[in-house]
Order: C-alpha cells, then structure tokens, then sequence
C-alpha cells in the first residue's frame, strides 16, 4: 500500500528547523491570501462566508496529512462554484453534503484502484472547454453585486446562466453607482498592487480599503453583513438526512464533482512538481482528496480540491512539505474565531471584483485560441461544445457529451485508420 503512503510520512525523516520556520511562514502567508477567497468562492457557490472557511479549514489540513504532493494547498475553488450553487438552489444543504461525501468515496476509491495515472487520458479539449465555460458562468454571475444591479423577485432561485443574463438585461436600468465605484476601486487595486507589492494579497488591500470607504463615507452598498449572518463558530459536525432516492438523484452531480477534483488536483501536484522539483503520488493525492471532501462534508463545508494558486504561493514563500499546508488550516481557524465578524463590513462589488479575477485567471483564453487555431476541426468541436454547454447548461451535461464526442471521433479516426491500411 505505499502508492497511497502519504507524502508527510516520508518527508519527516529529514526534517529541520530551519524548514519548519520556511513552512510557518509559508503557511501563514497562504492563509492570508485564502481568507478573501474561500469568503468569496462561497458566496460565488449560493452559500454562507463562513462555510468557505470551513472548507478551507478542514479539507485544507486532512489532504495536506494525507495528500500525495509536499506542497498541494486545498480548499474551495471556482471550478465547484456553478455546480454547488445549482445543488443548494436545487437540493439544499443537506443535497449538496450528500453528493461531496459521494464524491469524496469516489476519490477514494479512485485513488485505491490506481487510477490516478488515467486522468491525464481526459482530452486538454475537455478540460480546456469546461474551464473556460466556468469562468464564464463566474463573471456572468458577479455583475450583480458588481453593478450593484437589483433583482425581480422570481418564484424560483436564478440558477442557469442564460437566465441570469435576462435578467441583468431587463434590470440594467437600476445599477447603484456607488456600488460601480466600489467594484472598479477594488478591481483597479487587485490589477495595480501586484505591481507594487508582490507579499501582501492585493485582495486583501482591495478589502480593506473598499470596507472603509463604505463605512466612513456612509455608501448605500450591499456589503457581507446586510446580506447574510456571519458566524464565528468553529466547524461542527452535520450529519445529513440520507435517502435512496437523494443518493440517487445526486450521482451525476456527485461524479462531476469528484472528476474535477481529481483533475484540478493532480494538475496543481504537476504544477508544484515543476517548481519545487519533486515528485508526487497521484493515488495517494486521490485518496487523500477523497478523504477530505468527505470531512469538508461532515463539518460544514462544500466540495474542495487543489488550488494552484494557493499551492504557488505556498512554494514561493518557502514551503516545502505538508506541515505549511496544515499551517495553512490551523492559521484559518484562528482567523475565523478572532476575525470573522468583521468580514460584514466587506462589500459585495469588492467580492464581485476577486470573482472577476479569478474568472479572468482561469479562463485560459490563449490555450483556447491555440487549440481553435492549431487543432483538428473535430478537436475544435469539442472544445466549443463543452465550453457552449457548460455555459448554457451545466458541467455534467458538458463534460458527459465532451467524453462521449471524443469516443466517437477517436472510433472514427481508427476507423479511418484502418480503412487505409486495409486491417
């Protein structure tokens, strides 16, 4: 069973203190930058801030133990959020735990039966596809909050996206412009301090001075407190109530769930491996993402995975193994006990700008413009029908017709193939 020991257990061996100081820090310095995120991926994700925390907290520290990677950082990503927020609209919250313990025992078994060398088999079409087509159904989704635009009360919640730009069309007219201000300040400062200072998050920045501007100036702006109740309580155990028909109805969701956390995992392990020169286990990191979707679950949260991102900067400001990752976990939790109410006072448009950036960062538009400009017309295909419909649809129906178009147009290749050589 060494393929799925976890990395932690290997890398203690050598251990010193000067490396545990590195990962301290690192550590420290991610959790920074992961509290505007997991506040803001939630809200994205139709649920409360602090469940995003939640996320962060437990899942983060159970695969960083776990995980198979020295330096993968977990927690909520944008590549759950359209598809938890139509589980919560749909099923509620007790629908959306089933379907994430669901997926964690996929992973699970995944990571059991070795198939962590298959992954890299789904198509760069797919991926590329469904990667964009979030990113999309993120920024359509902000421009709410953004424009501070107010809503038609409907008998139903707006989950498809189609819907939302109906919507946003026929309230346009009712855009609050101090809630613009705010959106562009925030958005102007998530671009420009980069530039500036690369060690503090400009996400934070953007925070921090957009809140304040909205509370000394008096602003008629939505912020976190006048549109959701912000706990501080530490994440408590929830056990859902479980049917066969639940089960059931929440497979699909829970399959997509656990393909993508397989995917964005193991991609972000890749990523870590180039930067620090190492090699991860890709079954242990499955087990291990498994196990912690499954505790997430249990404990308040929603689906997690590797955030590359989160996992870069853990390795740019010197972690080197697990113990940052569990850093990481224990410096959020403090964070969510002392802090946590103050998180009221961060405006929604400030929210919908880290949204926008995140959209923009994994959209991935130059890959999909090299595929559509270098790629078989049947690649293209692919790619433009599960970007089409994981916008105007959802990821399960995207991702399900992407596998089953690139079956048929592999089968037909062979064919092909064949054919010419008379086999």
């Amino acid at each position: 069973m060494n393929y799925i020991k976890p990395k932690l257990f290997s890398v203690m061996k050598d251990y010193t203190k000067e490396q545990f100081v590195k990962d301290v820090v690192a550590g420290i310095i991610v959790a920074i930058i992961a509290l505007p995120l997991s506040i803001a991926l939630a809200l994205a994700s139709g649920v409360t801030p602090e469940m995003g925390l939640y996320t962060a907290i437990v899942a983060g520290f159970i695969i960083s133990f776990f995980g198979g990677s020295r330096v993968q950082i977990a927690g909520p990503t944008a590549a759950f959020a359209t598809i938890v927020a139509g589980i919560v609209a749909t099923e509620g919250i007790d629908g959306l735990i089933i379907a994430t313990i669901m997926a964690g025992i996929i992973l699970v078994l995944m990571g059991l039966f070795k198939f962590g060398s298959l992954i890299k088999f789904i198509p760069l079409t797919i991926t590329t596809g469904f990667t964009s087509g979030i990113a999309v159904t993120i920024f359509i989704g902000q421009i709410k909050d953004f424009l501070g635009l107010t809503f038609k009360q409907t008998k139903e919640p707006l989950i498809e996206t189609m819907d939302k730009v109906k919507m946003i069309g026929s309230c346009i007219n009712t855009v609050n412009v101090s809630a613009l201000i705010i959106g562009l300040v925030a958005l102007l400062i998530l671009i420009i301090w980069p530039k500036i200072n690369k060690i503090i998050p400009p996400s934070l920045i953007a925070i921090i001075i957009t809140a304040a501007a909205v509370k000394l100036l008096s602003l008629d702006v939505n912020t976190i407190g006048s549109l959701y109740t912000i706990s501080s309580k530490l994440p408590h155990f929830n056990m859902p109530a479980f049917s066969f028909e639940k089960i059931r109805l929440l497979l699909p969701n829970a399959f997509t769930i656990a393909i993508l956390a397989a995917i964005e995992s193991l991609l972000s392990c890749v990523v870590a491996d180039g930067m620090i020169g190492s090699r991860h286990k890709s079954n242990a990191e499955l087990v291990a993402q498994g196990l912690g979707n499954i505790g997430s679950a249990f404990f308040g949260g929603i689906p997690a995975t590797g955030a590359i991102a989160r996992t870069a900067a853990n390795v740019k400001n010197g972690g080197r193994t697990p113990i940052a990752g569990i850093v990481h976990s224990i410096t959020l939790a403090l964070i969510l006990v002392i802090l946590m109410p103050y998180a009221a006072l961060i405006p929604m448009p400030c929210i919908a700008a880290i949204l926008f950036m995140v959209a923009y960062n994994m959209c991935e538009w130059r890959k999909f413009l090299n595929i559509c400009k270098t790629a078989p017309k049947s690649d293209i295909l692919v790619l433009i029908l599960t970007f089409v419909l994981t916008v105007v649809f959802d990821l399960v129906v995207a991702i399900g017709v992407g596998i089953v178009l690139t079956c048929l147009l592999f089968m037909k290749r062979m064919s092909e193939v064949t054919d010419v050589h008379g086999w």
